[in-house]
């Protein structure tokens, strides 16, 4: 009779088990698309302010409205150099909702920035413990500063897809994708302040956030094209230089064409 009962338990158990994992996989099946691309990227900057302290030196001054420029690499001779060589982004996202509408993506955009080398800008502050306001003129001698082997922006974003056209059982179709997130930048520092280099590096050195308005073009159900705007805001702080620590914001207009590839599961 017991031996019956334990049947009966582990058969039960069987059933409801088989039900969640056939009903979970329905859900997988029916929800679950997962797409990835990679694409080419170019920014424009708002001017910024370069904040300066070097406590042993005695130096706490700020070069003010700064201009800088990016550096696309993607416009000489794209297919004769290294794919990561110019300003480059990838995204990798899933959605994961009933009517796959919602999804999560990862995205990471190679930026590239670089203070304008002739441009006047006014430092104020301390220098060497003494009060300064003067006006200088930016190059070898005075600041050359870049972020050339990346402002690198990586965010975490939401995306809310919105279909627009869907033409021949899904074999063409056009998506305008609503996306908005937040994430760390991991900018490659590199300066030389009056005529003082410091030690080019890589470092975590802030945060940005991002909102961004695609148009995606999806062929025979996998492949797509994608292109998009996008507004950044970026802080960086604890940038290392030579004898000192650095910080700066600025935004970003940033435009991108990329190509990838959607799988549902």
């Amino acid at each position: 009779m017991k031996n019956k009962k334990i049947k009966k338990c582990f058969l039960i158990v069987g059933i409801v088990a088989s039900t969640v994992t056939t009903y979970a996989q329905k859900k997988i099946v029916t929800n679950g698309e997962f797409y990835f691309s990679w694409g080419y990227n170019a920014e424009w900057y708002t001017k910024s302010s370069i904040q300066v302290s070097q406590p042993s030196l005695n130096n706490n001054y700020t070069f003010n409205n700064i201009k800088a420029h990016d550096k696309p690499g993607w416009n000489n001779n794209l297919f004769g150099k290294p794919l990561t060589i110019p300003q480059y982004n990838y995204r990798i996202g899933y959605f994961f909702n009933e009517k796959q509408n919602w999804a999560f993506e990862i995205n990471f955009d190679h930026t590239k920035y670089v203070v304008t080398v002739g441009q006047q800008a006014y430092i104020t502050g301390t220098m060497r413990g003494r009060a300064i306001d003067t006006l200088v003129t930016t190059g070898d001698s005075i600041l050359l500063w870049q972020l050339n082997n990346g402002a690198n922006f990586l965010e975490f974003n939401f995306v809310r897809r919105l279909c627009l056209i869907d033409k021949f059982e899904s074999k063409l179709k056009l998506d305008c994708l609503l996306k908005a997130g937040v994430g760390p930048v991991i900018p490659h520092v590199e300066n030389t302040i009056f005529g003082v280099k410091n030690k080019p590096h890589f470092q975590f050195g802030g945060w940005n956030a991002d909102i961004d308005v695609s148009l995606r073009a999806t062929f025979f159900k996998h492949l797509f094209l994608e292109y998009a705007n996008k507004l950044v805001y970026a802080r960086y702080y604890n940038l290392r230089i030579h004898e000192g620590l650095a910080k700066q914001s600025f935004g970003c207009y940033e435009t991108f064409l990329v190509l990838g590839g959607t799988f549902k599961f």
